[in-house]
C-alpha cells in the first residue's frame, strides 16, 4: 500500500474514533439531562399527590386548585396510591422488584420503558404506609433524543467521509516533495551523475533528505571519476614499461653479436621490470587500502613511538635526510596519544608522506610534530623542499598524478593517494599547505575516540 493511502486510512480511522467518542459524550450527557429533567417533574407530582391525598390539611384544596391551573398535565399522566404491603395490580404494568426495594429503603425510585416513565416514593400517614407512584409519557424529549441520535449518526458518517477526503488531500500535499525527489532521482543515471536535487530552504526532513541524496551523489560522482582516472592512468602506467621491455627484447635479439648492446638492453629490461613490479605493488596497496578494515588486525598504538619507527625506516631509504621530531606539543594525558589503528597501514601512510618530504627537500630539514586537541590527534610533516605549484595541489591525491616540477625525481604518483585511502579508512583526513620553492606541510588528522 502506498504511503499516501496509509496516511489517509490512518487519518480517517483516527478521525472516526475521535468523532465517535465525541458523539458518545454528547449522546450520554444529552440523554442523562433529558431524563433527569423529566424525572424531577414526576417527583414533584409525586410529592404534590401525596400531600393532597394522604395528609389532611386545610390548604389541600388550594394545592389541588393550583396544581390543576398552573402545573401542566403530562401526556398519559397517572397517579397511583398503594397501601404498603398490598397488591400492586392497580398499575398499568408490573414494575421490577428493584423499584419497590428502593422505595422501601426510603429513596425515590425511577423506572423507564421506552418513553414511559415512573417515579415512586414511600410516605407514612399515621400508622399506615403508602407508596405513591406517578407515571407519564415524554414523547417530546424522547423524540428529541431520537432526532439527536439520527443527527449524530449522519454527522459521524459525513465527518468520516470528509476526513477521508481531507486526509487524502493532506497526504498528497505532504508527500509531494518526496514524489519530486523520487522523480528527480529516477532521472539520475551513471551517465549524468552531475545532476543534483533541488534543496528547499529550511531544515525540515525533506530538505535534509534531498541534501543527503546530493551528498551521496557527490561521493558517487567522485568515486566514478576516480575509478575512470585510475583505470586510465593505471593502464597507461602499466603499458609503458611493458612496451619498453618488448622493444628492448627485440633489440637484444637483433644484436646477438654485440655484447655491449645486449647488456644495455638487459639492464633496461631489468629497470623496467622493477618499475612494473613497483607499480603493481602500489596498485595492490591502493586496492587493499579500500577495504573496510573489519578483516584487518587493529590494535592500540602509541603514535609518538610509531613516529620513531617511521623515522628509522625512512633513514634507511634516505640515509642523508635530516628528520626532526617535535614533541613539545604532547598532551599531558598520555592516553590521548594511543589510538586504535591498523599499525602496518597507518605506518605505511605516514611513511609515504615522510618519504616524499625527504625526497623533494634536497636533504633539507624535515620536521614532524604531533599534538592532540578537540578529540583529534594531528601529525604534521613539514619540509623545505621544492613545494607544489598551486595548479597541481588539487590533483596530487589522484593516482599516478605527479606535480609538474617533479620531473627530476623518480616516482609513480601512488604514495599520497595510498596514504589518503588509509587515513580515510581510519576515519581521518589530510590537509595540505604548500608554496612552490618554499616547502610543503601535510597534516594528518585522526580521531582519538571511536
Amino acid at each position: 500500500m502506498e504511503i499516501a493511502k496509509k496516511i489517509t486510512l490512518l487519518f480517517a480511522i483516527l478521525s472516526a474514533i475521535i468523532i465517535s467518542l465525541l458523539s458518545g459524550f454528547v449522546w450520554y450527557f444529552s440523554n442523562d439531562f433529558a431524563f433527569e429533567d423529566f424525572y424531577k417533574r414526576l417527583e414533584a407530582r409525586v410529592n404534590i399527590a401525596a400531600q393532597i391525598k394522604l395528609y389532611e390539611d386545610e390548604n389541600n384544596k388550594v394545592y389541588a386548585k393550583m396544581r390543576n391551573q398552573y402545573l401542566e398535565r403530562l401526556p398519559s399522566e397517572k397517579e397511583y396510591i398503594i397501601e404498603a404491603g398490598k397488591p400492586t395490580d392497580k398499575l398499568d404494568r408490573e414494575l421490577p422488584a428493584s423499584f419497590y426495594n428502593r422505595i422501601n429503603a426510603g429513596y425515590v425510585a425511577r423506572y423507564r420503558i421506552e418513553n414511559h416513565f415512573y417515579a415512586g416514593k414511600f410516605f407514612k400517614n399515621h400508622d399506615a404506609g403508602y407508596i405513591v407512584i406517578v407515571s407519564a409519557n415524554d414523547p417530546f424529549g424522547f423524540r428529541e433524543l431520537k432526532d439527536l441520535q439520527r443527527i449524530l449518526i449522519i454527522g459521524f458518517f459525513l465527518s468520516v467521509i470528509l476526513s477521508f477526503v481531507v486526509g487524502w488531500k493532506f497526504s498528497n500535499y505532504m508527500l509531494m516533495p518526496l514524489r519530486n525527489i523520487i522523480k528527480s532521482v529516477k532521472k539520475i543515471k551513471a551517465e549524468n551523475l552531475h545532476l543534483r536535487l533541488d534543496v528547499k530552504k529550511g531544515n525540515d526532513e525533506m530538505s535534509q533528505l534531498a541534501q543527503t541524496f546530493n551528498n551521496m551523489l557527490n561521493r558517487l560522482e567522485t568515486a566514478f571519476e576516480t575509478q575512470n582516472n585510475f583505470i586510465s592512468n593505471a593502464s597507461h602506467e602499466l603499458r609503458t614499461p611493458l612496451t619498453i621491455i618488448s622493444g628492448e627484447v627485440e633489440l637484444a635479439m637483433k644484436t646477438i653479436e654485440d655484447t655491449a648492446k645486449q647488456e644495455k638492453a638487459l639492464a633496461k629490461i631489468k629497470d623496467e621490470a622493477e618499475r612494473l613490479e613497483h607499480i603493481l605493488t602500489s596498485l595492490l596497496g591502493l586496492a587493499q587500502s579500500g577495504f573496510n578494515g573489519k578483516n584487518q588486525p587493529w590494535e592500540e598504538v602509541r603514535m609518538d613511538e610509531l613516529l620513531w619507527e617511521i623515522k628509522e625506516s625512512v633513514n634507511q631509504v634516505h640515509p642523508n635526510s635530516k628528520i626532526e621530531i617535535d614533541f613539545t606539543k604532547l598532551p599531558d594525558d598520555e592516553e590521548l596519544l594511543t589510538l586504535r589503528v591498523n599499525k602496518n597501514l597507518i605506518k605505511l601512510a605516514i611513511s609515504n608522506i615522510v618519504n616524499n618530504a625527504c625526497k623533494y627537500s634536497n636533504e633539507n630539514l624535515v620536521s614532524i610534530s604531533i599534538e592532540s586537541n578537540a578529540n583529534m590527534l594531528s601529525i604534521a610533516v613539514t619540509d623545505r623542499g621544492i613545494g607544489i605549484p598551486q595548479t597541481d595541489i588539487q590533483h596530487i591525491f589522484e593516482p599516478f598524478y605527479r606535480a609538474s616540477n617533479t620531473n627530476d625525481f623518480k616516482g609513480y604518483g601512488v604514495g599520497l593517494p595510498l596514504s589518503l585511502n588509509i587515513i580515510r579508512l581510519h576515519r581521518g583526513s589530510i590537509a595540505i599547505k604548500s608554496q612552490e620553492g618554499v616547502g610543503t606541510e601535510i597534516k594528518v588528522l585522526l580521531p582519538t575516540k571511536g
